[in-house]
């Protein structure tokens, strides 16, 4: 389970270092940041797949994603004595990203790369630093892997530190260049749990939806991002999942309604029987709440839980009535796998308020930053260039 969050000069995230639970709700005001943080979660999870430079620039690449605020608040400022205007730059462009889990931490700093003449990629981030440690806060008695420029070095089983490469380029992570299952099975294992994250905030509901037509169906694990596969992930569920939880979580929003699965020619899709009708209604005449609401019940309900599970704003286009059975269906997924819910429902939020292992942040706006009210004071470090 990630205990802490840490995010450095991404967008309005000045500075924020964050104490995640089990359960773990973010709200606030429309422009707090909430979508931010969100997409600071999912760069960390482009890095253990070699994506986070491609992934920045679909962002507008790295300037247009770096703290747009001063390097720092003078006291004037903060209390509106003098308007908030920059200062002398202390310290380097930087965006930097970093986790701690309950076995191990992990943080990459990135930044403007050095020209190279005659080159047109001049404008990609790189990679500037990036540390591997063990607990929950870097120090260098702790650490066992570290990245600075182009050199790696890392721990041997005898405690002495070893060069493994020099030459490892800017656009390229230690995540994805130097795990190794003998060498270095810390960064490995810390990689895979990082490609293993799931996200969902583009299940399409719209009329040409995938989800809405028959599909070819295999055994499906894990619901696609899309939901394009929902019917075939539906009965993976079915057949060797939680087949009770899955009627249960349709019957909490629909009583008295049935999802059954239709076969044709090893094409897959689902039909949902409801009181009153002749014929079960197929996924293309659903609204586009219900259709949604199915495609959370199996996104959660998988039958390989993921160790983290990120849902951004799961309330759209759903009725208020069908919030409290999914706030029920996020408290039930969050016994299987660490929940990250970014979402501004409160009638999705109240119910989870107060639970065992649950924790609750609004985000607001300060001076153009987002700041967390009482968030517990954590230690961190980065590491260092």
């Amino acid at each position: 389970m990630i205990i802490t969050l840490a995010v450095s000069g991404y967008r309005s995230i000045r500075d924020l270092v964050l104490p995640l639970d089990r359960l773990t709700v973010i709200t606030g005001a429309n422009g707090s940041g909430k979508s931010s943080l969100y997409r600071s979660i999912r760069l960390l999870a482009e890095v253990a797949q070699g994506g986070v430079i491609g992934a920045l620039a679909r962002e507008g690449g790295l300037q247009s994603t770096l703290w747009a605020g001063p390097e720092s608040f003078s006291r004037a400022m903060k209390a509106g004595q003098l308007p908030v205007q920059g200062t002398v730059r202390t310290g380097p462009v930087s965006l930097k990203l970093g986790f701690a889990d309950e076995d191990y931490g992990y943080a990459i700093d990135l930044g403007l790369p050095t020209p190279a003449p005659g080159s047109v990629f001049n404008t990609d981030p790189e990679i500037k630093a990036e540390a591997l440690w063990i607990g929950e806060c870097l120090r260098r008695s702790n650490e066992i892997a570290n990245r600075s420029g182009p050199h790696v070095q890392v721990l041997t089983e005898k405690g002495a530190r070893r060069n493994v490469l020099k030459d490892l380029a800017g656009f390229d992570s230690v995540m994805t260049h130097v795990a190794d299952p003998r060498e270095t099975p810390e960064i490995l294992s810390v990689r895979e749990r990082m490609r293993s994250w799931r996200f969902y905030d583009h299940l399409r509901t719209d009329r040409d939806a995938p989800s809405r037509f028959p599909q070819i169906g295999t055994r499906t694990t894990t619901l696609s991002s899309d939901g394009a596969d929902l019917a075939a992930a539906f009965q993976t569920i079915r057949e060797i999942g939680d087949a009770e939880g899955l009627e249960e979580a349709i019957e909490d929003a629909f009583p008295g309604s049935t999802v059954e699965l239709v076969v044709t020619d090893g094409m897959f899709e689902l039909a949902m029987r409801q009181p009153g009708l002749l014929r079960p209604l197929r996924l293309s005449e659903l609204s586009d709440g219900t259709l949604r609401y199915l495609l959370l019940v199996v996104a959660l309900l998988t039958p390989r839980p993921p160790p983290l599970l990120v849902l951004n704003e799961p309330e759209t286009s759903l009725h208020p009535n069908l919030l409290p059975a999914l706030s029920r269906l996020i408290e039930r997924a969050a016994g299987r796998s660490q929940v990250v819910v970014v979402s501004h429902s409160a009638a999705l939020i109240e119910p989870l308020h107060g639970g065992e292992g649950t924790v609750c942040y609004e985000l607001r706006k300060e001076l153009g930053e987002t700041v967390v009210d009482g968030a517990e004071h954590v230690r961190w470090e980065w590491p260092r260039r």
